[in-house]
Parts: C-alpha cells; structure tokens; sequence
C-alpha cells in the first residue's frame, strides 16, 4: 500500500498485508461502507452512522489496533 494510506491507516494497512482483506462499498443489500474479512469470515463492518468512507475507515483503523493488540496478548 502506498505510503500516504499506511501512515493515515496503518493497522489496516497491515491487515491487508498480513491477515485479511477490505471492502469498500456499499451494495444493494446494504448500507455499510467498508467491511473487514479474512479466511474466518467478518471480522468488523461499519455501522450506519459512519456516514463517509473516511468515518468507516477511522472507526475500522481503531478495531483493528485493539484486534491486532487481543492477538499479541493470545
């Protein structure tokens, strides 16, 4: 990922690299705009109130640093 995107993000920026992917988007079915997943299933989506990708992805950045520190601590 580019430089610009994993010092703004980089919990998810080593999600992406490391554990799982992310969607962005929302679909005929839903309103959610970014969605975190790895071989697992969903581990996190965002909720109605993140009104903009950028909200999603600050909420989604916070997540994953406590998902990534739960996993350090096993």
């Amino acid at each position: 990922m580019g430089d610009l995107f994993t010092q703004a993000y980089p919990s998810i920026a080593h999600w992406a690299e490391v554990q799982g992917w992310i969607e962005i988007g929302a679909n005929e079915s839903s309103d959610l705009l970014v969605r975190a997943l790895d071989e697992g299933g969903l581990v996190w989506e965002s909720k109605s109130e993140h009104k903009t990708v950028d909200e999603a992805l600050i909420a989604l950045e916070a997540e994953l640093r406590e998902w990534f520190k739960q996993s350090e601590r096993g």
